[in-house]
């Protein structure tokens, strides 16, 4: 009797302690779904016999999911674009007659990364996104369909007061560019970039804003345009806050310098600066906005006929320098963008809400040499329909001033259509 009683005794120890095991696994399931139509009406350089503009139907799908048990996790997650209408030149789908959209039929894994997390320590280990600050230098470049991951070791140190540390090692980022990344004659647009990189920053929080100090070492394997130019240190410091002026009026500002230089494999010596100042200003639901920044250019980089500027190839580039995607190489006479726009945003709109509606004007000269690039005209309409649902509608127009002064100067329209799910 009495081994019987231990008998019931251990079955419910049993029975209590597996629940608790169970539920101390968590999953969390990952689904996100895009559907967007871009279209783009460009002027030259396109071939004289074609006048086409390039329509894009496309369909981005991410599914995978997160277990994490304790300060351990693991993600897995697969990405997918499908073309439904494929009137455009992707960049590696060889349809050169068109205008470029740069959203390739692929089918990869995205991310599939090991993490270790606790409050001061987190340590994530394998292919993953990274966004740093404003993504200016490090980002995931989240509006093409295909993201841009990296393959890393990275680790953020949280263990001081308003200290932030966080190092990466990357040997390769994943390019927006997909599993035909290279075909058809495109060489400089590879499925990954490899080589040697880190990512520096260190952060200090006070009331007046973030104080950044940051580091940069590009080292790239695979060259672009037959030189690797885009390996390159850069150093420099961030600072961004905003104070608030009165009941419902706030003011912004943001202030960057940067020193970038060859480095590694790069065969050319050069020297360029990087500068960004911008002022906000939020009265009530109303946001304007005025900024200027800098991309310098060294006129007697060794090497280069004309120049080399300030290059950031790990940046998500469309938040910068206008949405028609004109200088996502900077020009090798350098770019400066002066910039101004305004912000509207209804907080509720029905059942939905926000949307915010926003215009910006751009104004693109060049570092050296008094050139007029061109202007261009940005505006957008944003509405969250509920907590799964998010509808877009965008355009840009890039007026080019003079002649062509860079590999794609031409007077340029896009406007896309988007609806975006995420689970």
């Amino acid at each position: 009797m009495r081994g019987l009683k231990m008998l019931l005794s251990a079955s419910a120890v049993a029975t209590t302690a597996t629940p608790a095991l169970a539920q101390d696994i968590m999953f969390k399931p990952i689904i996100e779904a895009r559907l967007r139509y871009e279209t783009v009406d460009q002027d030259g350089p396109l071939p004289l016999t074609s006048s086409r503009d390039a329509d894009a139907v496309t369909m981005r799908m991410r599914a995978g999911g997160e277990l994490s048990s304790g300060p351990f996790s693991f993600l897995a997650e697969a990405e997918g674009t499908l073309a439904i209408d494929e009137s455009y030149n992707s960049g590696v789908n060889g349809k050169a007659l068109y205008p470029i959209v740069p959203d390739p039929e692929t089918v990869e894994v995205n991310r599939v990364q090991l993490q270790y997390k606790t409050k001061p320590l987190i340590v994530t280990v394998g292919r993953q996104r990274i966004n740093l600050d404003d993504q200016r230098f490090v980002g995931s470049v989240a509006w093409r369909q295909n993201e841009q991951t990296f393959d890393a070791v990275r680790a953020e140190y949280m263990g001081v007061k308003n200290l932030k540390v966080d190092l990466t090692y990357a040997i390769s980022a994943r390019t927006i560019w997909g599993i035909d990344g290279g075909k058809f004659g495109a060489a400089n647009r590879p499925t990954h970039i490899d080589g040697d990189n880190i990512f520096a920053n260190i952060s200090y929080k006070s009331k007046l804003g973030t104080l950044t100090g940051f580091a940069y070492l590009v080292d790239q394997d695979e060259p672009v345009a037959a030189l690797l130019r885009n390996s390159s240190q850069t150093y420099g410091f961030r600072f961004a806050g905003a104070a608030p002026l009165a009941k419902k009026v706030k003011l912004s500002y943001l202030a960057s310098y940067a020193r970038q230089s060859d480095y590694a494999k790069n065969p050319v010596d050069y020297k360029a600066d990087f500068v960004t100042a911008e002022l906000g200003l939020e009265v009530a639901s109303f946001k304007l906005t005025g900024g200027y920044e800098l991309l310098g250019s060294d006129g007697d980089a060794t090497g280069i006929a004309g120049g080399f500027a300030f290059q950031t190839p790990f940046a998500t580039l469309h938040k910068f320098n206008g949405w028609a995607d004109k200088f996502l190489t900077t020009p090798g006479t350098g770019i400066q963008n002066y910039y101004g726009g305004i912000a509207y945003t209804v907080p509720k709109l029905g059942k939905m809400g926000p949307l915010v509606a926003s215009f910006i004007y751009h104004r693109f000269s060049s570092d050296r040499l008094s050139i007029h690039y061109g202007d261009e005209y940005n505006a957008q309409v944003t509405l969250k329909i509920d907590k799964h649902l998010s509808a877009l509608v965008k355009y840009a127009d890039y007026d080019r001033k003079g002649i062509a002064s860079f590999a794609g100067d031409a007077d340029t329209r896009k406007f896309w259509a988007q609806i975006d799910y995420a689970l």
